[in-house]
Formats: C-alpha cells, structure tokens, sequence
C-alpha cells in the first residue's frame, strides 16, 4: 500500500464539533432503541429515523468536504492517477 502523504490535521475546534455531532446521533439511536422496546408507533419510529439519516448526512459531509480540502490540491498535481481516482471513488461513494 503506497505511503500516505503527510497532510496538516484539521483544527480541533472543528473536530471537537463533529464528535459533538456524532455524539449526539449516537443518543438519537440509542432513543430509538428505546422507542422500539416500549412499541411506540412506527411513524415515530421512522421520523427519529429520517432525522438520524439526516444527521448522519451532515457529519459525511463535513468529513467529505475537509477530505477535499485535504486531498485535493494534491491529487490535481499528483502524477500518480491513483490519488485522483481515491478522490473521485470518494466522491461518488459518499457525495450522494
């Protein structure tokens, strides 16, 4: 497997926000969980959910966006069209 490029790591401020952010999906499913053994209505159920997969959106895509950040100057003048394809298999798995 070829060495990692060496890459500034984000700030903490932001990083602390995302594990805040997962975190608090974590008590979203766990909720849910909850809601399951006490047999609330499924609408329920499927709202909290939607609002898990929204979240969970949210955190893909500020990971996805400083991935980008990272890795993408490097990948455009990288010779290697391997870095450029990471990118873009990135892109395509997690930019839906």
């Amino acid at each position: 497997m070829p060495k990692q490029p060496d890459v500034p790591r984000p700030p903490e401020e932001p990083r602390s926000r995302l594990l805040a952010r997962l975190r608090r999906v974590e008590g979203q499913v766990r909720g849910v969980a909850r809601m399951v053994e006490l047999r609330r209505p499924p609408a329920e159920v499927l709202q909290q959910l939607a609002s898990i997969q929204a979240a969970l959106k949210g955190v893909t895509m500020t990971v996805l966006r400083s991935h980008f950040e990272r890795c993408a100057a490097e990948a455009v003048r990288s010779p290697d069209p391997v870095v450029f394809d990471e990118l873009l298999e990135a892109t395509y798995k997690f930019g839906k």
